[in-house]
Order: C-alpha cells, then sequence, then structure tokens
C-alpha cells in the first residue's frame, strides 16, 4: 500500500500511529516493571473487576461498528443514517467514561491508588490516558456529525478505531495477565 493509496489526510495517520506508538511504549514499559515483580503485579491485577472490563470491551466494539456503518453511510451520501450512527458511537464512548469512573470509584474505594503498587500506576497512566483519548474521540464524533460529510468523517472513525485498538492492546496486560 503506498501513502497515496490511505483514506483521509496524512497527518491524520501519522497521528494516529504516533498515539499507536506511544501506548505500546507504555504497555512495553509495564510488561518491563512487570518483570521485577511478577507475583505483585498478578496479585494487584486480581484486585481489578474484570466485568468492567468486559463490559467496556463490548461497549467499545460495538461503538466501533457504528463508527464503521457511519463511515459506509456518508459514503452513499445518506447523512442523515451517518448523524445517527455517529451519535451513537459517541454516546458508547460516554458509556464507556461512565463504566471507567464507576470502575475507577470502586478501586479508589478500595485503597487503590496510583501509589499502591507499580501495576497501579501503569493502570492508571494507561486507562487514563485512553480515557482521555475517548473524550478526544467523542468530541471529534459530534463534530463530524454536524455536517456528516464523507471525509470527515471517514477521518473521525478513523480515529475513533485507533482508540478502539488502543484499548485492545492495553487490555491482556491490564486485564487479563494473571
Amino acid at each position: 500500500m503506498r501513502v497515496e493509496d490511505l483514506p483521509g489526510e496524512l497527518i491524520l495517520w501519522v497521528l494516529i500511529a504516533s498515539e499507536i506508538l506511544v501506548f505500546a511504549a507504555g504497555v512495553t514499559a509495564m510488561m518491563a516493571v512487570r518483570l521485577t515483580d511478577p507475583e505483585g503485579f498478578s496479585a494487584a491485577q486480581a484486585m481489578l473487576d474484570g466485568r468492567m472490563a468486559a463490559l467496556n470491551t463490548v461497549v467499545l466494539v460495538t461503538s466501533g461498528l457504528c463508527a464503521a456503518l457511519a463511515e459506509r453511510a456518508a459514503a452513499r451520501g445518506q447523512a442523515g443514517k451517518a448523524r445517527v450512527a455517529l451519535l451513537l458511537a459517541a454516546i458508547g464512548g460516554v458509556v464507556f467514561l461512565i463504566v471507567k469512573g464507576i470502575e475507577y470509584a470502586h478501586d479508589m474505594r478500595q485503597g487503590l491508588g496510583m501509589e499502591s503498587h507499580p501495576f497501579f500506576t501503569f493502570y492508571y497512566l494507561l486507562t487514563g490516558f485512553h480515557a482521555a483519548h475517548v473524550i478526544a474521540g467523542v468530541v471529534l464524533l459530534g463534530l463530524v456529525a454536524v455536517k456528516a460529510r464523507p471525509q470527515p468523517v471517514q477521518a473521525g472513525a478513523a480515529f475513533w478505531h485507533m482508540v478502539d485498538l488502543v484499548w485492545v492492546l492495553i487490555l491482556p496486560p491490564i486485564y487479563l495477565m494473571g
């Protein structure tokens, strides 16, 4: 594939690639520190509620589907359908943030802060940085929904798919590796 064949502007793809690399660096650092205390990391990880992560995964994947449907509708000139799909995708992002907020509140009530264990430092940094991207994505989806033209919708959906991909990248080391 050539750069000219990428949908959207090159700067969007530079942004997406750089964001994925930042998250990959965070996960790599987490895994390196985990090697120094595998039992402690496993014990800390076991304190998280995996059901919240599972729910948020379903929410984000469904939201990503809505973004893809918006792309398709916009490409077909169906601005109304694209707008509805974008708004559903954005609502999915808001639901994700609410669930993450409930999870954070639960963790903090248990006394699990950033300084509790190095695992929780990475947990809050990676998931918090991801949540910031969810917020940015929700705003972006809302903005492109206003006119729902093909190119802006495609750019917004590409960013949203990056948000989904990052969640899939951080999910295993945070919630699944025991």
